[in-house]
Parts: C-alpha cells; sequence; structure tokens
C-alpha cells in the first residue's frame, strides 16, 4: 500500500488549458443543459423518456447519479467521505443532508468552482461547519492525511485526470484500512488504441482535450496495482447515454458532436461504468 504525505494544492498551471478554460468563466451548472448546480450527463432510470423533458427530469437524472453512487457506499451513516472533483458542491451537499455522513471534503482543482460553491453552500456550511468543507486538489496530488477518510466518491471526473495511476495511489493512501471507493465516469470499454482516434473524431470533447480516453481495464488495473481489492466495473451506460441523448434532441440536431455520445455508446467506443474498489484492512 503506497503511503505519502499529504500534497500541496495545486497551481493554475498544473491544470488543464481545457478543463481551466471550460469551469472558469461560465458557471456551467446554471445552464438549462445541466441546471440544479450538478455536472453530470444523469442517471436516467426511471425517468420516462417517450415524453417531452423538462428542467425538472433534467435535475432529477443527475441527482439520481449521486443517489446510484452513495447508495454503492452504504453503509454511509457516521462515515467522513471524500468527493474527488466536487465541482459546484451540489452533490456534496445531498451527501451530508440526505446519507448520515458525518462529514463529507469536497475537493476540486479549479478554484472558480470552488468560490461557486462556496457561496453556493454558505447557509450549510454555517449550520454545520463540521459536517462539509471544501478544498483545493487535485485527484493525482490529494492534500490530506494518510488513511484520513472511510470512503472516497468521484462522479463524472475521471475524465478529466491526467494519470489514473497517480489518483489510485493517492485514493488508497488516503482511505482507512477498509475503507471504500466509488469512482463513475465515461470510459472507452477496452483496450484497443484505435478508440482514441475515433472519440476525437465523434466528440469535441475529447478533440480538444478537455476529456481523457481512459479505457476502464487500464483504471481497474491501476487501482488494483495500488493495493485495493475487490476491483469491480459494471457498466450503467444504458441509463445514461439514451436519456442524454432523448435531452439533447430538441436542443442539437442528429449527427453534431454532442448527439455523438449516444452513438459512440452504440458503436462500442465509450461507454459508462461504476467502478468499486476496497482497501484492505490492516
Amino acid at each position: 500500500m503506497t503511503q505519502g504525505s499529504a500534497a500541496r494544492p495545486p497551481t493554475d498551471s498544473s491544470m488543464p488549458p481545457a478543463v481551466r478554460e471550460t469551469y472558469g468563466p461560465t458557471d456551467l451548472g446554471s445552464l438549462p443543459l445541466f441546471g440544479g448546480g450538478f455536472i453530470n450527463f444523469g442517471h436516467w432510470q426511471g425517468i420516462d423518456l417517450d415524453r417531452p423533458l423538462g428542467e425538472g427530469d433534467r435535475v432529477r437524472s443527475q441527482q439520481a447519479m449521486y443517489h446510484h453512487v452513495l447508495a454503492t457506499l452504504a453503509p454511509t451513516e457516521g462515515q467522513r467521505a471524500l468527493e474527488v472533483g466536487c465541482g459546484l458542491g451540489a452533490g456534496a451537499a445531498v451527501a451530508v443532508e440526505e446519507y448520515g455522513f458525518a462529514h463529507i471534503t469536497g475537493m476540486d482543482i479549479h478554484p472558480e468552482q470552488l468560490a461557486r460553491a462556496e457561496r453556493r453552500h454558505r447557509g450549510l456550511l454555517a449550520r454545520s461547519p463540521e459536517r462539509l468543507r471544501f478544498a483545493r486538489g487535485a485527484a493525482e496530488s490529494m492534500p490530506f492525511g494518510d488513511a484520513e477518510f472511510d470512503c472516497l466518491y468521484s462522479i463524472e471526473a475521471a475524465q478529466h485526470f491526467q494519470d489514473l495511476g497517480a489518483f489510485a495511489s493517492e485514493a488508497a493512501r488516503v482511505l482507512r484500512p477498509g475503507g471504500r471507493a466509488v469512482v463513475t465516469s465515461f470510459f472507452v470499454p477496452d483496450a484497443d488504441p484505435a478508440r482514441v482516434d475515433r472519440l476525437a473524431g465523434l466528440l469535441d470533447t475529447f478533440a480538444t482535450g478537455l476529456d481523457v480516453a481512459h479505457s476502464v481495464p487500464a483504471l481497474v488495473a491501476r487501482l488494483e496495482g495500488a493495493g485495493l481489492t475487490g476491483v469491480r466495473a459494471t457498466s450503467i451506460g444504458a441509463s445514461v447515454w439514451p436519456g442524454w441523448d432523448r435531452w439533447l434532441a430538441p436542443l442539437w440536431e442528429p449527427g453534431t458532436w454532442p448527439r455523438n455520445f449516444l452513438r459512440a455508446f452504440d458503436e462500442g467506443s465509450l461507454d459508462y461504468y461504476t467502478v468499486t474498489a476496497h482497501r484492505p484492512p490492516s
């Protein structure tokens, strides 16, 4: 098991330019495309896709992604948890208010996102300072002590990580013995090197470097290599991509790049996964 000291917070120069630009000037969580302060594609299971979708459906889909992950982490009562890539903090607030965590630390690499999170949740931070905090840090270099958390989760942030091995080592380090981790995001389903060029041709976010075409076998291998056990990857793409595409249909024409996420899923170039792992008891 890799051990080490807490890292220093990242500098602006360590942030990938596409991440800095995408999450800086614009509050994506205020846009109808996302809405509700969440920024994820959504977990659409249980939402009727055969009728026109409204903004309420979109917000519920994003909340449902957090419900899916936090339920996977159970039991959560009285636990100390780290969210890696907390964005605007909407999911961290759900975790505090609905899942009985003793404490949530929301970590993000982007200072403007963290400033927005603190503004949005000023009331909760004032009422429960012992249960919620926000901190700046990179997935590959976390500013926390060894074994500081009972569990760790990350929702739709891993596609921005630059080094899966460093993330896995840090996740193993900050988890206590017996701790649990859940990572959910979109990944290449296999090790076929042709997938990288294919995704760059289909999707602008991969072409610009905002998203990195990590494979799910690579993430599993890195987590296992860091000493985590019981690593399991489960596809949830069928609950993500059709709903996302249905939501986009009134906004984007077929064949435009945002509609190509479903195309990439259908052809096997991209999928969405929940990946679970444990740090062995000492």
